[in-house]
């Protein structure tokens, strides 16, 4: 994602209706990416989890919007204070942002430029969601919410994206959110689940997706919306850089269905549909950061790579014994890593900047740089998510009890369920039985299936 950059006054751009309405439409589609994420964990739960899963992305739209416009924009985008976070009075509610005030060396207006980003700042704590599934208040996710974009997300984005910002300086390259969005998710996931345990019947109780059509339906919604995520994060395509973003976006999540599924056969017997949407949504995450700086065919080795080893990577909560319930860590943690290296081996230096990978003869400076975006990110966001968890979980309580984990966190924290089996196609109906040929007909209590 490029900064905002100082021009000259003789240089100065002038609005874009092209670019604005380019980047409003790439704001949309990344709205429509919360929505798809709530259907894609949705189906992936239990039925007795299903609307509390959908709901743990829903309140991101409210809470985060409300909190970006407050205070979070300025945190994130405004004038750098010691590298680590940023401040403008101006940006503070919205307030000082005139109509036609154009975003630092852009195109666009700042209002564009602040409402694009929202959108990244609402799904990047949804995303954390998948790895809780079953087992948290709802309350206490919301507090958790708002605690964790203010202190984790707002400063993070600053050092990645904020002109000033300390990993922006030392050169790091996550064009559209490895780094901010996907690890610091994963991270973060990872130490709230380390705090509150596991689910009841771990290991023991089957714990299959409930609906897979809803699963696919989430996959393509977050597809769809992910060419807004990342070929909008140039904020205009007049250089063409946004235009290769786009192909490599597609390029790469169809190599890496195809690595998954290959995985998936050779280790499992099967092609799943689980594992072609799961390969989809790794193949995304891995190329957000690398798309703007590799080619096609750079980009279909890193859909490979992430869709083999983000397979092998689901299997590890086994192994070690963490329940990360619909595999946020081993998708989204290990997805963005791995595409967050490899820009440091495809790197071609000529498309997003001038800096080339390994394999590019750009030796291993850049992917030095990378190691370190990678590993910053990763511990901060751990570790913090993590005290968060705890403080929490130590005063409101972060789970439900195990009775109403059991009896289905649905109808205890939102007094509902996804379906009602009681009605009309729920089973077995009562219906009049048709008289006999020549009968008048009669009424009858005979039971028929329906």
């Amino acid at each position: 994602m490029p900064p905002g950059i100082t021009t000259l006054a003789a240089d100065a751009p002038e609005l874009s209706a092209a670019n604005t309405g380019f980047m409003l439409i790439c704001s949309a589609l990344v709205m429509l990416m919360t929505p798809g994420l709530a259907f894609f964990y949705g189906g992936m739960v239990r039925v007795k989890s299903t609307l509390n899963m959908l709901m743990m992305s829903f309140i991101s739209l409210g809470i985060v919007t409300i909190l970006w416009v407050l205070y979070g924009f300025s945190l994130a985008f405004g004038t750098d204070v010691g590298s680590v976070i940023g401040w403008s009075s101006d940006y503070v509610g919205l307030s000082g942002i005139g109509v036609t005030e154009l975003w630092d060396g852009y195109t666009i207006p700042t209002y564009v430029f602040a409402v694009f980003q929202l959108m990244f700042a609402v799904l990047t704590p949804a995303l954390i969601s998948g790895a809780l599934a079953d087992r948290v208040k709802f309350t206490s996710w919301a507090l958790f919410i708002t605690l964790w974009v203010t202190v984790v997300y707002f400063p993070v984005a600053h050092w990645v994206w904020g002109a000033g910002g300390w990993l922006f300086e030392l050169g790091v390259i996550d064009f559209a959110g490895g780094t901010a969005v996907h690890i610091n998710a994963g991270a973060a996931a990872l130490g709230v689940i380390l705090v509150i345990g596991k689910r009841v019947g771990f290991k023991k109780d089957p714990m299959r997706p409930h609906s897979l059509p809803l699963v696919m339906l989430g996959a393509a919604l977050l597809w769809f919306g992910w060419f807004g995520f990342n070929a909008g994060s140039w904020l205009g395509n007049d250089d063409g850089v946004g235009a290769v973003m786009f192909v490599n976006t597609q390029v790469a999540t169809g190599a890496a269905v195809l690595g998954w599924l290959a995985y998936e056969k050779i280790r499992h017997g099967s092609f799943t549909t689980l594992g072609a949407a799961s390969g989809a949504v790794a193949g995304l995450v891995a190329i957000t950061p690398a798309g703007g700086s590799v080619s096609p065919l750079g980009a279909i080795a890193v859909g490979v790579i992430a869709g083999v080893l983000c397979a092998m990577a689901v299997g590890l909560k086994y192994k070690l014994g963490y329940d990360d319930s619909l595999d946020v860590v081993g998708v989204h943690l290990v997805g963005g890593i791995i595409g967050s290296l490899l820009v440091g081996f495809f790197a071609t230096g000529g498309v997003q900047s001038d800096a080339k990978g390994l394999f590019y003869g750009g030796g291993l400076e850049q992917l030095g740089k990378q190691a370190v975006g990678v590993f910053a990110v990763l511990a901060y966001s751990l570790v913090v998510s993590a005290v968060l968890a705890f403080i929490l979980d130590r005063t409101i309580g972060m789970r439900v009890s195990e009775d109403d984990e059991v009896s289905g966190i649905d109808q205890v924290e939102h007094a509902e369920t996804a379906y009602d089996f009681s009605g009309a196609g729920g089973g077995a109906a009562t219906r009049t039985a048709p008289p006999a040929p020549g009968a008048a007909a009669a009424p009858t209590n005979k039971k028929v299936d329906a």
